[in-house]
Order: C-alpha cells, then structure tokens, then sequence
C-alpha cells in the first residue's frame, strides 16, 4: 500500500473550484437524483463520497465496501464516486461542502465537527466508552444513539446516517506516557475543535490543533512532541517512523460519522432512499470486525519495520488518567449545554446497563 508523506501543500482552491465546476451541473441536472419532470430519475445517477482518510485507511474501506453494496443493491442504478482525503480539502471543508450540497455523503469527526455542533463532542472525551467491544459495539450501532444526535446534526442541514468506530486512540511520543505528569507541557497534536483539545489540557499537555495532512512533518521536524490515533493511522501516514514509542492507554476509540447533505437526501425518491439505508445496514455489521482486523495487521506491519517500543498501560495506570480526565466533562457540558448533558449521561446510563448485562461473561477487551 502506498505511503502519503504530507510534505507539499494541497491545491485545496483549484481543487474546490474543479468541484464547483463539476457540481453546477448536477444541480441544473437534479431530477436525475431525486426523480425528473415525467415522474422517473434517469440512470444512472452518480453519489459523491468524501473522506477523511486516505486510500487503504478504515474510511477507504467503508466506502469501497458501500460502494460495492449500493451499485448492487440498486443494479448499477446508483454510482458511488469516492474521494479519499487530500482531493477535496481538509475534514472542516469537506463538512462545508456536504451543508451546501458539493458532495452528497462524507466522513464527519467529531474532532473537527465539535465547534460545529458542541454535543457530538462527547466522542473526544476520555474514559467515556466501554472496555468491552460488545458494549461499545452495540451503543455505535444502536438507534437510540443515532436520535440522540438526529436533531443536532440536522440543524447543520446534515443527515446523520451513522456512526464509524476506528478503533482505539493509540499515542506516540519520543517517551513513554505512563501518567499525567508525562504529558506536563508535551504539545500533542489534537484535531482542530476546541472540545478535541480539553482531553490533553486536562493532563497538563500543550495540544496542538493541526490538520491531518500536516501532523507528519510537524513530528519530523520536531514542531510537536507527540499524537494520538488508531493503529492503521499512524501506520499508514508513517508517524510511528519519527517517534519512539507507542502507548497503549485505550482511553478513547475514534468514532467518525457518516453523513449526508439533509436537504440531498430528503428529496432522494423512496426507492434510492431505501436503497441507500440497506447498503448502510449492510456494511455497518461488517465495518467493526474490518477495522480490528485492519488495526491489528497494521499493528503487525508497525512492529516488523521498526524498533518502536510498545507500552501498555496497566489498570492502575489507566486510573490515574481516568481521574484526570473527569474535568474534561464539565467543559463538554458548559460548551454543549442541556442537550449536551443530556447525550453525556444517556450515553453513560446505556453503558452502564450494558456492561452489567454482561457482567461475569468473557467479553474481554479490544476494538
């Protein structure tokens, strides 16, 4: 799989203005996505899909994976036309251009979309999820969680359509990062809502917000001291090959939503709408097992190229920074308000419920 070393500033004017110029056609031809004059859509219609994430990445498989269903579902009525990271713009302006109808689907991290909309920003706070998989498993895919956040997003003119588990936050720094105190004044990258940085000021770090094509220089160039994301991540953009080691704390999973232009999917003929939410189904029961398996190969590969060392946080360990992230919580509630609050503690209460389910099972842990 090729490597994207992010040295050379993305053209992201020339290639959002190649975008417009390919979407004001559309727009003139919109009877063809959402049903012309004399009753029918003439097919077949094109779906725009913007990612995160580069080729080979969990957002890539996610897509090709859709891609794959809905053509079939729909006979090759629909086409699925993916944009891996780097082709459109950063994740901010990917957002953008789904809220005004660009792209008809994309990735949305709560890492980003956060000073958007305050209440998803509960995703990039510490010790909120499960140790089991099933618990977190079940709260991602669980219809209650979707209208926790249905009228947040829809407010944005987005349609929420589901939420994408990566796996767990792994953080990389030239040290081990066994307490706290380790973190004292380390300028840790962090994505670039305000909310995304409260997790790491609440263990003394300095966060850094700096856009995702940019974090491997800024390591190489020793601009910042460290980073947190999934395995795949930091094998794939080759962070683990400016730092020296890896800690494994499992303090938060990255969670991305998947998203639609509201407006775009309202006006969708049933057909195409029902056909767009099978696909959806269908490749949420794979993407979980995709992503672990995904994390622990890229794992695998980390570790037969390099010397990085490997931490693993004990429980006691994990505790100490469990502690220090509760005053993270209070500053999600003041930023996203009742609602917010509400989210917070719904979410802990079916937590909460769900691992007493599985109280005395061997569920264990894991992504």
């Amino acid at each position: 799989m090729p490597s994207f070393r992010p040295r050379l500033t993305l053209l992201l004017a020339a290639a959002l203005t190649t975008l417009i110029g390919c979407s004001e056609p559309q727009q003139e031809k919109e009877p063809e996505a959402t049903g012309s004059n004399n009753g029918g859509p003439d097919y077949p219609v094109t779906w725009r899909f913007a990612l995160e994430e580069i080729e080979g990445s969990v957002q890539h498989v996610y897509a090709n994976e859709l891609k794959e269903r809905i053509e079939s579902i729909s006979d090759g009525n629909i086409e699925l036309d993916v944009f891996p990271y780097g082709s459109l713009g950063t994740s901010a302006q990917l957002t953008e251009l789904t809220q005004d109808g660009s792209v008809h689907l994309a990735f949305a991290s709560p890492g980003h979309l956060a000073d958007t909309i305050p209440e998803v920003g509960v995703f990039t706070l510490h010790f909120v999820l499960s140790d089991h998989k099933e618990v977190n498993r079940d709260l991602l895919a669980s219809d209650q969680l979707l209208e926790l956040f249905s009228a947040p997003y829809a407010e944005h003119n987005m349609k929420l359509l589901g939420f994408v588990p990566e796996g767990w936050m792994v953080w990389t720094a030239n040290k081990p990062l066994r307490s706290p105190e380790d973190f004292d004044g380390l300028k840790i990258r962090t994505m670039t809502a305000n909310l995304a940085a409260e997790a790491y000021r609440a263990y003394g770090a300095d966060p850094q917000p700096i856009p995702y094509s940019q974090v491997y220089s800024d390591l190489q160039l020793q601009r910042i001291d460290g980073q947190a994301n999934p395995v795949f991540a930091i094998e794939e953009m080759g962070f683990y090959e400016v730092q020296s080691t890896m800690t494994f704390a499992r303090p938060a999973q990255f969670i991305a939503s998947v998203v639609s232009n509201r407006d775009w999917y309202e006006a969708l003929p049933d057909e195409q709408q029902q056909w767009l939410d099978d696909a959806l189904t269908k490749v949420a029961q794979l993407i979980y097992r995709k992503q672990a398996e995904l994390n622990e190969s890229r794992l695998l590969k980390i570790t037969e190229d390099s010397n990085i060392s490997l931490v693993r946080l004990t429980e006691e360990e994990r505790g100490r920074f469990r502690e220090a992230s509760l005053s993270a919580r209070e500053t999600y509630v003041d930023r996203a308000g009742n609602r917010g609050e509400d989210i917070l503690n719904t979410m802990l209460d079916m937590i909460a419920k769900r691992e007493q389910e599985l109280t005395g099972s061997n569920s264990g842990d894991g992504n």
